[in-house]
């Protein structure tokens, strides 16, 4: 049996060719029956679901860099929920960066509520950022963000009415998301910051706060009034008025910080005149200091004047002894005078 095979192994050029061939196409069959193997499962599981993907479309997923169970999954998904979502479109929002499955669920969410809600919208709500699943949740069941946020740092809302009375308010707003205006609309802090202003705006426009704390519901209608949800990404449903509280008289300490404030003011207006009256004192004691001096000067030309009469013959040695006279008796009388003023004293 052996010497019969022998020579059909010693084959010729044209067989050892058709060999090789054979080979070729035997390693190409292995490889496609690897390549498709991998993506049976999923075609079968998309065909019985009645969301059929081709295996051409699951193979060129591969070589597009997408994930191929990622999309037959929220294509069946979508399928069983009653979306007609198609490959292109989960492949597209893929290739984009996008969360396709948050995308499917959000939309099942929102088919489900009866909440219009297209393809192209919900994939551009989560391209901007939003989280669109979480928009959809708080369109059917409203979200209570509480005002201020409790990442603030602040406990409650400050406002002083016109009587100088300062109330702590805290409040809860139940809002429900607008999905029209999701893209391109204000976040929760453009709400808290709103609705705080609308607060401090009413608590001051009060005349007393005893007319807030008898209705505080008045602070409610005031700010629902004022349509702060324009321009944000919600609908505000109620503004309520969880606590309010009376602060300090802040009336009566800055009543008591601008008397503290005068009292300084004409104090230093006060020594301010002070200073400017031991100026003028000291001044005035300069200027006789001056005069004195002029004195002293007008004295010392005396015996000048009275040498030059000498000499002139204007005046003669009586008049010089009458003159001595006069001014010694004038200082015998001031010397009397002088002690007459004086209080008596013991005798030793």
């Amino acid at each position: 049996m052996s010497n019969l095979l022998l020579p059909s192994l010693a084959a010729t050029p044209s067989q050892t060719i058709l060999w090789i061939v054979l080979a070729v196409v035997a390693v190409f069959l292995l490889f496609l029956i690897m390549l498709i193997g991998n993506y049976l499962s999923l075609w079968f599981q998309a065909w019985l679901s009645d969301a059929p993907v081709g295996i051409g479309e699951l193979i060129g997923m591969r070589f597009r860099k997408v994930d191929p169970r990622a999309i037959t999954l929220a294509r069946i998904q979508s399928v069983k929920a009653g979306l007609e979502v198609t490959t292109a479109q989960l492949e597209t929002h893929y290739l984009a960066g996008g969360h396709v499955r948050n995308v499917v669920n959000s939309m099942i969410a929102a088919h489900r509520a009866k909440i219009a809600l297209p393809w192209d919208t919900a994939c551009a709500i989560d391209l901007a950022g939003r989280d669109i699943f979480e928009a959809v949740q708080t369109s059917v069941n409203p979200k209570v963000i509480d005002c201020p946020a409790p990442n603030s740092g602040r406990q409650t809302i400050d406002a002083v009415a016109q009587d100088g009375i300062q109330l702590k308010a805290k409040a809860r707003v139940t809002v429900r998301a607008n999905i029209a205006r999701l893209i391109g609309g204000a976040t929760e802090e453009t709400i808290i910051a709103r609705v705080g202003e609308g607060i401090v705006t009413t608590i001051g426009s009060a005349v007393s706060h005893k007319a807030v704390l008898e209705n505080p519901d008045r602070i409610s209608k005031t700010v629902l009034d004022k349509g702060l949800d324009a321009g944000t990404a919600f609908t505000i449903l109620s503004i309520d008025i969880a606590d309010i509280d009376v602060g300090e008289n802040i009336g009566a300490k800055l009543q008591a910080d601008q008397a503290e404030a005068d009292k300084r003011r004409f104090q230093a207006e006060a020594e301010k005149r002070r200073a400017m009256a031991v100026a003028q004192e000291q001044e005035f004691r300069a200027e006789i200091q001056k005069n004195q001096a002029l004195v002293v000067l007008a004295e010392a030309e005396i015996p000048k004047a009275m040498a030059e009469a000498f000499r002139g013959g204007n005046m003669g040695i009586m008049d010089y002894y009458r003159l001595r006279n006069v001014q010694a008796d004038t200082a015998m009388r001031s010397s009397l005078a002088g002690e007459q003023n004086k209080p008596n004293q013991p005798s030793g």
